[in-house]
């Protein structure tokens, strides 16, 4: 059964050139680890809910976009295996990144969870 890791970022609108360009780095070695798909979307209609929404979900600041990002894989296995890897590959060091990531956005504000796919349909 294929496996999620999903995320929530609230990210500064004037780091998403830095966004956009470590997430061109993420995908390359997450897909060479072993992940089938890696996406992240810059927010453009989030809306502040009442009671819940993505901003809410992220504390988010004014002047900061919300991101809703994902990383598909075959099976938790894979993943779990593939995670190990790419926490361990150089490129992924902070002293190898041209920003590191924890200067892009704020991770003790980011929404991160694992989830196996139940269903999923695409348009032929």
């Amino acid at each position: 059964m294929k496996y999620v890791d999903g995320f929530i970022t609230p990210v500064p609108t004037e780091n998403k050139d830095a966004f956009l360009n470590s997430a061109r780095l993420a995908a390359k070695v997450f897909l060479e680890h072993g992940a089938l798909e890696y996406v992240d979307c810059w927010g453009v209609e989030a809306p502040y809910g009442k009671q819940t929404s993505f901003p809410r979900a992220v504390k988010l600041q004014e002047n900061e976009t919300v991101c809703f990002s994902w990383i598909v894989w075959k099976s938790k296995e894979i993943r779990d295996n593939g995670m190990k890897k790419v926490r361990q590959d150089p490129r992924m060091h902070p002293d190898q990144l041209e920003i590191p990531f924890d200067q892009i956005f704020d991770h003790q504000r980011m929404i991160v969870g694992e989830f196996e796919m139940v269903a999923h349909t695409v348009a032929e």
